[in-house]
């Protein structure tokens, strides 16, 4: 790490479009993602916000989001469950990584108007305060994504962090999430 000034090696067994459920698969029958966890010290964790991708069916409603969160909680606290079980060895340390926004955000977001930012924000929170408890219940590192983006009281317009599909993060906002992530680590480590 850049601080300690530990090697790290990191293997990203991500997929795009990736939900808990396809995580929870991996983590099941993936060998090759099996075995990079089973010999992995620490797991970092960010999924969930495709299980409430934005679509048309539900709108901005955040009622027809609702009923799916907590199949993603449970989801998620089975693949950290799966984690500890994988690496049951030795000890890991597994960190959670919520979400600045689930949908589109900063800008890209204000210019689908007023219904669509109040619903993506709600969402947002929903999903996080679930990411963050089962961070809790399962003695898992939490990192606040939302305040390395948007500032501590949330407030700031992340759109400088945001690539331009105005979603996924730019090589800014990459930058942030190491930061974030890092310090995180470093403070569960006490290092």
């Amino acid at each position: 790490m850049a601080d300690s000034g530990q090697a790290v090696a990191a293997t990203n067994d991500s997929v795009a479009g990736y939900t808990t459920s396809n995580v929870l698969h991996q983590l099941e029958s993936d060998t090759a993602v099996i075995d990079h966890v089973r010999s992995a010290d620490a797991v970092e964790i960010e999924v969930g916000a495709n299980d409430v991708a934005y679509g048309q069916a539900c709108g901005t409603s955040v009622d027809c989001y609702s009923p799916k969160i907590a199949p993603m909680e449970k989801n998620l606290a089975s693949i950290v469950a799966r984690v500890h079980d994988l690496t049951s060895g030795h000890k890991v340390l597994v960190v959670l990584l919520d979400y600045w926004s689930v949908w589109l955000g900063g800008q890209y977001a204000a210019a689908k108007g007023e219904a669509y930012v109040a619903a993506a924000e709600q969402v947002t929170d929903d999903v996080n305060a679930s990411i963050k408890s089962v961070a809790g219940s399962s003695g898992s590192a939490y990192v606040d994504l939302r305040a390395a983006f948007k500032g501590p009281d949330y407030a700031y317009d992340e759109t400088q962090y945001l690539s331009n599909d105005g979603d996924h993060p730019n090589a800014a906002g990459h930058e942030q999430i190491a930061d974030a992530t890092v310090a995180v680590i470093e403070k569960a480590l006490h290092l």
